[in-house]
């Protein structure tokens, strides 16, 4: 469960497909053009106004995006007053979305404006169910790892953006206290975080407020400002006014919250426990498909991954024993590292040489370039490698954050696999593809889909490995021993009565992590519902769209081309995507 108010997101593009009616339409009959016309003004005009509202509402989003012209002197007002006034709004919007025919916008850049759109406020009214306001303790995506990566990037490089600096992070407290509010209400109704989540969140309060000001995870604008009079000002204020709000909010949790936060894992303990978890399978993965689909699914493609990597081992170990190959793999010692540094360079090499071979495989390649940078040591224990997008104004490059925690149990098969998904050809690769290709309507910015993003990068790994990037069978092996798993351990956990220790042993028997990452992997479902599906939910698609490609255009099917229609319309929801691809196979088809 993401905090709005930092969700990472995603830039899109778009390419005006081509003029011909929609294989939805349901006819052959066109409209007049002046008519469709006036539904695509009708469209555009409400699309404006969401991203307005939007980026009033969350004023984080333009400063996590990289905007230009924009302020960057307010935190959102997360009071449930604010949030009643903005579900009123979303209502209005989906009212006056449902009479637009978004079926008859097909061939112009507004049909997928209608997409964007609709999804972002399908996905935001049925969550409404999982009351996630009201239980946002969580030591992956709450306020305080948000917060921290917001102040990493808060422009101070002028007199004025070191004012807008100022009068934004002295709203913190306000923030905070509002915060504490909220958590309480949630326990009235029954929403509350489980005990060792909050433990985690607890944990990384101290460390904050354990270090000295000027180690602060919230250091940064000072650090980077280089002006004496700011400095003392950013300093003054963390001492005086941010560490004691960071300092009632944890001792609520110490005091009071953690006595009455949940026992048990998954969220079928809610209100509605069901409700919930099929409103967050429904936002992560755009199908409205059931938990128990989803887990009977995933045990299908376990067993089909696994197959796979038993028939590489058998090839290089002798054996088809999954266990032996794994305990193979984890002891051997040119299979792990000595040092952080290490581990960091061998990143750096891998995404270096990804880099080097996309030409063979995409016709375009973007020209953001992507750091890595380690997790800060407050989060390293809890926290996953992730990636944080480049800024849209150019400002900034994107961030690949790599977990340096434990290097010797960590092994380079695992980090080629995460560095390919984390950068080149994944992550970084297709958004930074979308960024710099001409500009959607802004709502494509605001509305993204995570089976889309998280589906195009599990993609990636199998990739990698046709593009001939991994340098050992051990990562051939690796790749294939872990996904389609979160789509069983996930629904397990939080529908059907998994314990904690039970999912823990599940994600251990697949042999990708070590302990600590498994817990800390099993801590995080449990903290954020249904997300881990979206990964595998997105790839099986890409996957079948490329067979079907491949199928139907033979000798004609053109691995650079197809990657095209994949990635040139942004992070459009699944069903969206199989339309815009079925469609360019059709067309494929004619003109040969």
């Amino acid at each position: 469960m993401k905090n709005r108010w930092f969700t990472v997101l995603l830039s899109c593009a778009v390419l005006v497909l081509g003029a011909c009616s929609s294989p939805q339409s349901g006819g052959d009959k066109a409209q007049p053009a002046a008519s469709i016309d006036t539904v695509a003004a009708r469209l555009t005009s409400l699309a404006d106004e969401y991203v307005r509202e939007s980026l009033a509402r969350f004023p984080e989003q333009a400063t996590a995006m990289g905007l230009a012209n924009v302020s960057h002197d307010k935190l959102s007002d997360n009071s449930l007053d604010a949030l009643k006034a903005w579900q009123a709004k979303e209502d209005a919007w989906a009212s006056e979305l449902a009479g637009i025919d978004g079926r008859s916008l097909w061939g112009r850049p507004e049909w997928l404006t209608y997409g964007f759109l609709k999804e972002a406020l399908e996905s935001s009214r049925q969550l409404r169910v999982a009351r996630t306001e009201l239980w946002t303790v969580n030591q992956l995506s709450g306020w305080q790892a948000s917060a921290t990566q917001l102040a990493a990037i808060q422009p101070v490089g002028t007199r004025e953006l070191r004012n807008q600096a100022l009068a934004r992070w002295r709203q913190l407290p306000r923030y905070l206290d509002t915060e504490v509010s909220n958590l309480k209400e949630g326990i009235r109704l029954g929403y509350t975080t489980p005990k060792r989540n909050v433990k985690l969140v607890i944990a990384q309060l101290d460390a904050i407020l354990a270090a000295p000001v000027t180690k602060s995870p919230f250091y940064s604008p000072a650090q980077r400002a280089g002006t004496p009079e700011f400095k003392t000002a950013w300093e003054t204020l963390l001492v005086q006014e941010a560490n004691p709000a960071i300092r009632r909010y944890r001792d609520f949790l110490e005091n009071e919250y953690l006595a009455k936060a949940r026992e048990t894992t998954g969220i079928s303990a809610f209100p509605n426990g069901p409700e919930c978890y099929r409103a967050f399978l429904r936002s992560y993965t755009n199908l409205d498909r059931s938990a128990e689909e989803t887990f009977r699914l995933g045990e299908q493609y376990v067993a089909k991954y696994e197959a796979e990597a038993s028939e590489i081992g058998r090839k290089i170990f002798g054996t088809a024993d999954l266990k032996v190959i794994r305990d193979k793999m984890q002891n051997d010692p040119r299979n792990h590292f000595k040092s952080r540094e290490e581990l960091l360079n061998f990143s750096k090499e891998a995404v270096a040489r990804a880099r080097q071979a996309l030409p063979g495989w995409f016709n375009i390649i973007p020209k953001a370039e992507v750091v890595i940078e380690p997790i800060p040591d407050f989060l390293e224990q809890t926290a996953s490698n992730h990636y944080e997008a480049a800024a849209e104004d150019g400002s900034r490059p994107g961030v690949y954050m790599i977990n340096l925690y434990q290097p010797e149990n960590q092994t380079r098969a695992g980090a080629e696999v995460t560095a390919f998904h984390e950068t080149y050809p994944g992550h970084h690769f297709q958004i930074s593809v979308a960024q710099e290709l001409p500009k959607a309507h802004m709502i494509s910015h605001l509305a993204g889909s995570a089976s889309y993003v998280e589906g195009w990068a599990r993609y990636t790994e199998a990739l990698a490995e046709e593009m001939g990037l991994y340098t050992t069978d051990f990562a051939r092996i690796n790749r294939r021993v872990w996904p389609a798993h979160g789509m069983v351990v996930d629904p397990g956990i939080h529908v059907m009565g998994w314990t904690r220790q039970k999912a823990v042993d599940y994600v251990m028997s697949t042999g990708r992590f070590t302990s600590h990452e498994a817990e800390s992997l099993v801590d995080r479902i449990i903290g954020w519902p249904a997300q881990l599906t979206c990964y595998d939910t997105g790839a099986i698609e890409y996957f079948d769209l490329r067979r079907q490609a491949e199928q139907a255009l033979g000798s004609k099917f053109d691995i650079r081309s197809f990657h095209d229609q994949l990635l040139i319309h942004g992070s459009v929801t699944l069903p969206m995507l199989r339309e815009i691809v079925e469609h360019w196979i059709l067309e494929r088809q004619k003109a040969q």
